[in-house]
C-alpha cells in the first residue's frame, strides 16, 4: 500500500515539520512494515509553470518531426513575452495548456534546464511530459495537456503536487484494513495520540424500494450488497488533477472519471467498488455461483471458463463480472483517455464477499487484482454503504451527475463479534503489568467497545476480522504499548535434557555426508503427478498415494512428497543448467505416506496443555511421516589433474553413500541386486539392514533409468540413493561402542574365490566374515575378475582380510587357520572355490 503523506494529513493533523522518515518510524513502532519512503520530486526546482501554446511551426529537413512553438507563460519569465521552445512531441495543439519548465530550473534526476541551440533554433525551456516530471504512469506518456481553466503562469509544482513523500507499506495478511488510507490514518492517529477524521463517517440515506433491482442467491458468500445509481454524467468530464495525482502516487493509472472515482474511494476507505455502464446492464443485477463451463470476458480482455465454485455478478444475459475480483467487458465504463465519451449513467456496486471464496477464485484464474487483494484480507462490511455514498458524492461533484433517490441494500443478519477476556490477560502474555486502564484504552483506540471490570467483554470493530481470540486482543495491547518495551528474559533450561538419540544420529549422518563431499539442499515438500510419471513409477506404486493439500501454493504441485528424489533432482538439474556439472547433493527430510486409516483432525486448545488423548487424536489424523535421506550425483566424482585421471560418479558411489550412513549408525549394510523405479534395472541395489534378527529393506541406490534421465532433463548417468532413517534407527541396538584399538601388529591374508556369476559379493563377504571369527578386523573386496581362465559363467572375487588380536601378536598359524575357516564357510554357503587350488 502506497500512502502519500499529503493525503494522510487530511485525516490526521500530523505536525507540520514531521517528515516521511519520522512517520515511518512511528508506524513501524506500532507494527506496520513500512519498507521505504519515496521522495517524489526530490531535487525539483522551478520555475515550472502552466503555459498556453500560441503558435506551432513545423520544422522541415530533419529525421523526425520537430516543432517550434511559442508559449504564453504569463510573467513567469520576467518579461511577459511568449517563450520560444523547440519540442518533438505531437499530442498538443495551439491553444492547449501545457507544463513549461524555464531556464534555471532543475528537473528530477538533477537535469538542469538552460537555453540551447537545437535544430537551427534557440529553445528557451522545455514543454514537459509525465516521465520528465516523474509523475508516474498516466497511460499517455506524452506532453501533459492541462484542463483549460488553469491560467498561464500558474505554479505547476503546486498545481500538480509534484513534491511529496510516499510511504510504501507491506501489509501483512492479518492487517487488511491497512490497505486503505482510512486504516493507515487510524494507525497514525494512535501512534501520535491524535484524533482521527474518519472519512467513512458520512450521512447515508436509508435503503428503500426504488433502488436498482438486485438479487443475491448466495448470502453466505455475499452478505452485503449496496447499489446506487447516478445519471446525467457529462461524457466529456475528466478526473481533476488532484484526483489523478493521488491515484498516480498510490501506484494506479487514471483511466476515466467514473473508474478513477471508484479506485479513489477504494484507496480511501478500503472498500472495493465497481461501476457498471447502466445502459449496458440488461435487467436486474444478480449474485450467484457460476455454472460449470460458463464463460466471461473480463476487463483485461481474457475469456475465462468459470468453475462452479466461482461467485459471479450477473444480469439477464449471464455473468458480467467475477465477484470481488474483476468486472466484465460487456458493462465496461467508456475510457475517456482513449477518446470514448459515451457513459452518462452508472450503477455503483459496493458489496462484501467471502474472503476465502474470492481468494480461491483469484488463484484459480491466476487473476490478482486490487479488489481481490483487499477482499482476501478482509474488508469492513459496514463500510459498503459509506463507500457507495462517497462515490455518488464525487460523481455528482466532478461530473455534474444526479444521484437517483433509490438505494438498494441487501444484507444478511449478523451480530457484532464479542470476546470475553480477563483484564490481566495481556499482562500475563507479555510479562508486563499494563493494568486494566491501559488495556481498555488501547482496545478502544483500535475501535473496540469494552465493558466489564475483571472480566472484559470486548466488541470487535467490523473492520478487524483478524481479532477472534483473547490472544489477538493481547497482541493489540502489546504492539501499541511497544514491543521494544517488553523485558528480555532468557528461559532457564532444565538439567539433564538435550538432543535425543534420534536427533544425534540424524546430525551425525548429515555431517558424514557433508564430509564425504555432498552439499546439503533443502527443497519444497510439494510434488505433482507429472513428476511421478517422469520417474516411471507403476500405477500401483505406493509412492503414487499422496496427501493432497486443500490450498496448495501451486496448482502444478498440489500434493506432499512421498519421496525426496523429485526435489533433489530438480536442484541438480538447475545447478547443471547454470554451469555446475560435477554435483553431489544430499537432503534429509520427511516424506508423507498415507495409510488410509487417518481420522478427522481436531483443533487443539491454546489456553492449556492438550491432553494425551487430544494429542493421540491429532496424531491419528496425520499420515505416516518417515524421515529419509537421499543423495544424487552427476559428473565427476574425482577430478582430473596433475595427480592423474579423474573418475565419473557411478552407481557404486551411490551405494557407498548408503554405507556411509550405515557406518554412522554402527549397522552392517546388506546390498543385493534389484529392479525398482526410477533406477536402471541392471544397476540398482536394494539396501537392507538387520532389524530384530530379520533383514529389513532400508532403501535403494544406483544409476537412474535412461528414460528417467531423459524425461527430467538430467545429465547422463545420473545416480541416486534414498534410504529410510526410521528403519536405520530400529536396527541400532542402542549401545554406543568405542572402536577397538590394539597395539599389536596386523596380519594380512589375501584370498581369491571363484563363484558362479549370480552369487553376490555381499553373500560371500558375509560368509567370510562369520567364518573368520573375532580375530577379523576388516574385510575388503579389492578385485573382481572374469575370463576364460576361470570358466564361462564364473567370476573371481579377491578379498584382503586383516587379522589382529587385542592382547598378543598373532602367529602365522593362527592367521592361516582363521583364513581357512573363513574360506571353508564361504565354500559351504556359496559354492566358492579357492582360486589356484
Amino acid at each position: 500500500m502506497r500512502v502519500p503523506l499529503s493525503w494522510l494529513r487530511e485525516y490526521v493533523d500530523l505536525p507540520a515539520t514531521e517528515t516521511g522518515r519520522e512517520v515511518q518510524a512511528k508506524l513501524v513502532a506500532v507494527g506496520l512494515e513500512v519498507e521505504t519512503v519515496e521522495q517524489i520530486g526530490a531535487g525539483l526546482k522551478g520555475p515550472l509553470v502552466v503555459g498556453q501554446v500560441l503558435t506551432i511551426e513545423e520544422l522541415e529537413g530533419f529525421k523526425k518531426p520537430i516543432r517550434f512553438c511559442t508559449v504564453d507563460v504569463g510573467t513567469a519569465n520576467g518579461t511577459g513575452e511568449p517563450q520560444e521552445i523547440v519540442c518533438g512531441a505531437r499530442n498538443f495543439s495551439v491553444g492547449d495548456k501545457v507544463v513549461v519548465v524555464l531556464p534555471g530550473a532543475v528537473l528530477p534526476g538533477d537535469f538542469a534546464i538552460a537555453a540551447r541551440q537545437t535544430y537551427g533554433k534557440t529553445s528557451h525551456g522545455m514543454i514537459c511530459s509525465t516521465d520528465e516530471l516523474g509523475m508516474g504512469d498516466d497511460g499517455t506518456h506524452g506532453i501533459i495537456v492541462l484542463p483549460p481553466e488553469h491560467e498561464a503562469g500558474t505554479d505547476a509544482i503546486e498545481l500538480l503536487e509534484l513534491v511529496d513523500e510516499v510511504l510504501d507499506i507491506a501489509v501483512t495478511p492479518d492487517r487488511g484494513y491497512c490497505l486503505s488510507m482510512r486504516g493507515v490514518a487510524r494507525e497514525a492517529a494512535i501512534a501520535y495520540g491524535l484524533p482521527l477524521r474518519d472519512p467513512a463517517l458520512l450521512d447515508v440515506p436509508a435503503p428503500n424500494a426504488f433502488g436498482y433491482p438486485v438479487k443475491v442467491s448466495d448470502p453466505f458468500r455475499c452478505d452485503r450488497f449496496t447499489a446506487r445509481t447516478v445519471v446525467g454524467l457529462e461524457p466529456e468530464a475528466r478526473s481533476p488533477i488532484w484526483l489523478q495525482r493521488r491515484l498516480q502516487k498510490a501506484g494506479m493509472r487514471p483511466i476515466s472519471l467514473a473508474v478513477d472515482v471508484t479506485n479513489y474511494v477504494m484507496l480511501e476507505l478500503g472498500q472495493p467498488l465497481h461501476a457498471y455502464d447502466r445502459t449496458l446492464v440488461d435487467g436486474p443485477i444478480g449474485v450467484r455461483r457460476a455454472q460449470q463451463g460458463e464463460k466471461l470476458t473480463t476487463l483485461d480482455g481474457s475469456v475465462r471458463v468459470l468453475d462452479a465454485e466461482d461467485l459471479v455478478i450477473t444480469d439477464n444475459r449471464g455473468p458480467i463480472g467475477l465477484a470481488g475480483v474483476m468486472g466484465g467487458a460487456d458493462t465496461e465504463i467508456a475510457d475517456t483517455a482513449a477518446g470514448e465519451h459515451t457513459t452518462t449513467s452508472v450503477v455503483i456496486e459496493a458489496a462484501h464477499f467471502d474472503a476465502i471464496s474470492v481468494a480461491r477464485t483469484a488463484r484459480r484464474h491466476k487473476l490478482s487484482s486490487e479488489a481481490s487483494k483487499r477482499f482476501e484480507r478482509g474488508v469492513d462490511p459496514a463500510a459498503a454503504a459509506a463507500a457507495a455514498q462517497r462515490t455518488v458524492d464525487l460523481l455528482v461533484l466532478l461530473a455534474g451527475g444526479t444521484a437517483e433517490s433509490g438505494v438498494t441494500e441487501i444484507s444478511a443478519p449478523s451480530a457484532p463479534r464479542t470476546i470475553a477476556m480477563p483484564a490481566d490477560h495481556p499482562d500475563r502474555v507479555a510479562g508486563v503489568a499494563y493494568g486494566r486502564e491501559t488495556v481498555v484504552r488501547r482496545l478502544q483506540q483500535v475501535g473496540c467497545d469494552v465493558y466489564g471490570q475483571d472480566e472484559l467483554i470486548v466488541t470487535v470493530p467490523s473492520w478487524r476480522p483478524d481479532l477472534a481470540e483473547p490472544n489477538d486482543l493481547a497482541e493489540e495491547v502489546i504492539r501499541l504499548e511497544g514491543y521494544e518495551n517488553l523485558p528480555s528474559t532468557l528461559p532457564t533450561p532444565p538439567s539433564g535434557r538435550g538432543l535425543t538419540d534420534r536427533q544425534r544420529l540424524h546430525r551425525r549422518i548429515g555431517r558424514a555426508l557433508a564430509g564425504a563431499g555432498y552439499v546439503e539442499v533443502l527443497s519444497y515438500p510439494f510434488i505433482g503427478s507429472a513428476v511421478l510419471d517422469q520417474l516411471g513409477l507403476d500405477k500401483d506404486d505406493a509412492r503414487r498415494r499422496t496427501v493432497t493439500l486443500v490450498n496448495p501454493l501451486s496448482d502444478e504441485e498440489p500434493a506432499l512428497r512421498t519421496t525426496l528424489l523429485p526435489g533433489l533432482l530438480g536442484a541438480l538439474r538447475r545447478n547443471d543448467g547454470r554451469g555446475s556439472h560435477d554435483l553431489a547433493l544430499f537432503e534429509t527430510g520427511l516424506v508423507f505416506r498415507p495409510t488410509g486409516s487417518e481420522t478427522q483432525a481436531v483443533r487443539l486448545p491454546v489456553d492449556r496443555r492438550p491432553t494425551d488423548e487430544e494429542i493421540a487424536g491429532l496424531d491419528a489424523a496425520l499420515p505416516r511421516q518417515p524421515r529419509r535421506a537421499a543423495v544424487v550425483l552427476a559428473g565427476s566424482r574425482e577430478q582430473a589433474g596433475w595427480w592423474g585421471k579423474g573418475r565419473p560418479a557411478d552407481w557404486a558411489d551411490a551405494v557407498e553413500a548408503a554405507r556411509t550412513i550405515a557406518r554412522e549408525a554402527g549397522v552392517e549394510l546388506i546390498v543385493r541386486g534389484d529392479q525398482h523405479a526410477p533406477w536402471h534395472p541392471g544397476r540398482c541395489a536394494a539396501l537392507y539392514v538387520t532389524v530384530n534378527g530379520e533383514e529389513t529393506l532400508f532403501g535403494h541406490a544406483g544409476e537412474l533409468h535412461p528414460r528417467v534421465v531423459k524425461e527430467l532433463h538430467l545429465p547422463e548417468r545420473t545416480c541416486a540413493m534414498e534410504v529410510e532413517l526410521d528403519v536405520l534407527e530400529q536396527a541400532v541396538d542402542g549401545v554406543l561402542r568405542a572402536p577397538r584399538v590394539s597395539a599389536f601388529p596386523v596380519a594380512t591374508q589375501d584370498v581369491a574365490l571363484i563363484v558362479d556369476q549370480d552369487v553376490t559379493a555381499a553373500d560371500v563377504e558375509r560368509a567370510l566374515r562369520e567364518g573368520a571369527g573375532e580375530l577379523l578386523e576388516s574385510l575388503r573386496l579389492f578385485d573382481v575378475f572374469t575370463g576364460e581362465q576361470i570358466g564361462e559363467g564364473r567370476k573371481s572375487l579377491a578379498y584382503a582380510l586383516r587379522f589382529r588380536a587385542p592382547d598378543r601378536t598373532l602367529t602365522v598359524e593362527e592367521a592361516s587357520a582363521a583364513r581357512g575357516t573363513a574360506v571353508a564357510l564361504a565354500a559351504e554357503r556359496t559354492g566358492a572355490v579357492l582360486r589356484g587350488a
